[in-house]
């Protein structure tokens, strides 16, 4: 097999380049070592000299993963409280833009969960989403957690649902003409509102339904 050189930095991003490209076009399963290395066009070996084996290969995706919605959670300029109704979008719209890598970044079986990158990775993004319910602290109450669980737990359903296809039948029987974007309004105007406050600034903590 003719190989591609590259330098040594560069050689580990085009794996992990490699690695997605394989898992959002062939799947999960389709991903090895092997696969990686011919998908880059490098030698056999190279993906095991930089990561490992494939749990440490899929770890560093995983952790790239993260990385990347926590860049896009960086670039929500908003207040408080839209960045909350921000954050929950962007943590959809990243689900749907990625599917593949999305549900790798939540495979515990199948990542190293101890590594260094992804546990920093992890918590750079649990962190930025935290702030974008309002919670500034290291250290939150239980209430706060709470209210960090809840919302979390409400987008990520969401997305999981949207991936699966489950949504589907029920944008079915929507009205014409409704978005999956229409669908994630209206459960997000919904949900309790301490969890995400009224979907507009302007209305009082007392209307709006």
């Amino acid at each position: 097999m003719k190989t591609t050189p590259y330098h040594h930095g560069a050689l580990r991003e085009a794996l992990l380049a490699a690695a997605e490209t394989i898992i959002r076009r062939d799947g999960l399963p389709a991903l090895t070592l092997r696969a990686a290395a011919r998908e880059a066009g490098v030698s056999h070996a190279a993906p095991s000299h930089h990561f490992g084996d494939l749990p440490g290969l899929l770890t560093e995706l995983a952790a790239v993963g993260f990385a990347r919605f926590a860049a896009q959670l960086k670039e929500i300029n908003a207040s408080p409280h839209r960045k909350r109704w921000d954050g929950a979008r962007a943590y959809v719209a990243f689900a749907g833009a990625n599917p593949a890598l999305f549900q790798l970044m939540f495979r515990s079986d199948r990542l190293d969960i101890s590594r260094p990158s992804f546990v920093a990775a992890r918590a750079e993004a649990y962190r930025l989403l935290a702030q974008a319910r309002g919670v500034v602290t290291d250290t939150p109450s239980v209430e706060e957690l709470g209210n960090i669980i809840g919302g979390w737990s409400l987008i990520h359903g969401f997305s999981m649902l949207l991936l699966d296809g489950r949504l589907k039948p029920v944008l079915a029987a929507a009205p014409k003409g409704t978005s999956m974007d229409d669908l994630f309004e209206a459960v997000l105007a919904s949900t309790d509102r301490k969890s995400f406050g009224p979907t507009d600034e302007s209305l009082p903590a007392s209307e709006g339904g």
